[in-house]
């Protein structure tokens, strides 16, 4: 094989600064984390891609929240459900229109998308721009929520899909079985088999199979003039065998995941990160993607840790990160958090309704009912702003992007 030797060397880099920048936010060193310009300008997901805010997250409210049921169907409604869209502001406004746990005795395909529709009436975006999942009529409706909300029907409720899941031999076979329904192409496929194999369902090495995603596929081709015939998915393999003799080549003191190094997924997710750096450190390097489309903004939301307990990396967290709030404090900071949430949640609803009637113009034709409660909320909103306004759009249910 023959390396773009910078490139190549930026990809090792990048993953010790972001891992850096990882541990400085849990010691609570002071920003800037790093003293990278371009990971201090920019949004990159972590080293590991189970320390995303997106993916604690479902690990801990949508996996292992004790209060929910352990059962196995159960569990897979949660996490198909929660991965389709990926994106925690939709899950908490499901459950909050539901008004209990998201559970098989309540997933209604046409409830569920009648709530989320209503979401996009108020005009919040309900998928995650993190990846494109597919959106043909596969199932008949003309919205891709609804299908994917008949996918899902169709494999937790009908197929029972988590029965031949958890007879899989193999992590590839997982990752086969889900790919064989429509709406899910293999990228989307190797992520949920990723997160099912976060539960309990199923316990395979992470390293035993991989594929590239698009992003991966660009980083791949940066970091390298020739593979020498290697496919995408060897080289990944390659990277993650070798990551300790590469972090030592050059020097870099790479902080692991409290033991637990680099797996073949986070190492494919990292040729994506290293292709969104390389758009700002070598912008004349050739691309069919020229910038970086999100900047790093800092959320108020502390992330208390957690992995999958199979892992043995929780007591290993507790004993080395520093002092933590009691439990008393967190329900404290949550309550508080709810609150501004949902104060967010009707400023943001009333400022997309004031772009929506000038955008329209003499197009918009209301009833003095709704002019009247249109002006009221414009009242209420305004009264705000002088004192929160910057704290709601942080904490606002529907940003459009949830910063990792």
């Amino acid at each position: 094989m023959q390396v773009r030797q910078e490139i190549f060397d930026t990809y090792w880099r990048f993953a010790t600064m972001r891992q850096e920048v990882f541990f400085n936010k849990i010691n609570n060193v002071p920003p800037p984390w790093t003293s990278d310009p371009i990971i201090n300008t920019y949004k990159f997901c972590n080293a590991y891609r189970a320390s995303d805010r997106v993916s604690q997250y479902l690990i801990k409210n949508v996996i292992y929240d004790e209060k929910r049921s352990k059962n196995e169907e159960e569990v897979i409604l949660r996490i198909l459900l929660f991965k389709i869209f990926n994106k925690i502001e939709t899950w908490e406004y499901l459950e909050n229109k539901i008004g209990d746990y998201i559970t098989l005795s309540n997933f209604d395909s046409n409830l569920y998308s009648n709530i989320l529709q209503e979401a996009m009436n108020l005009g919040y975006v309900i998928y995650t721009s993190a990846y494109m999942s597919c959106a043909s009529k596969e199932f008949g409706y003309d919205k891709k929520h609804q299908n994917h909300l008949a996918l899902i029907d169709k494999m937790v409720a009908q197929d029972r899909v988590v029965n031949c899941i958890v007879k899989a031999k193999k992590f590839e076979d997982v990752f086969q079985i889900i790919q064989g329904y429509p709406l899910l192409g293999k990228f989307m496929a190797y992520q949920l088999a990723t997160d099912i194999n976060y539960s309990e369902i199923i316990n395979f090495d992470e390293n035993s199979f991989t594929i590239a995603g698009p992003g991966a596929e660009r980083g791949i081709s940066k970091c390298f003039i020739d593979t020498d015939g290697k496919t995408y998915t060897d080289i990944i393999h390659w990277m993650t065998e070798n990551q300790e003799r590469e972090f030592q080549r050059l020097g870099l003191n790479f902080q692991s995941l409290w033991g637990r190094p680099l797996q073949a997924i986070d190492c494919q997710n990292l040729f994506c990160e290293t292709d969104k750096y390389c758009r700002a450190a070598f912008p004349d390097l050739k691309s069919n993607r020229k910038k970086i489309k999100s900047k790093f903004t800092s959320t108020p939301q502390s992330i208390d840790y957690f992995y999958p307990p199979k892992w043995q990396l929780n007591d290993k967290i507790q004993e080395k990160v520093g002092h933590k709030l009691p439990k008393s404090d967190f329900a404290s900071l949550q309550q508080i958090n709810n609150s501004y949430q949902q104060l967010s949640l009707e400023l943001d609803s009333t400022v997309k309704a004031t772009s929506l009637i000038i955008e329209n113009g003499s197009k918009a034709y209301k009833t003095s009912d709704e002019e009247s409660q249109f002006k009221h909320k414009s009242k209420r909103s305004k009264a705000l702003q002088n004192t929160q306004i910057e704290k709601f759009q942080q904490l606002c249910l529907f940003e459009s992007n949830w910063v990792s």
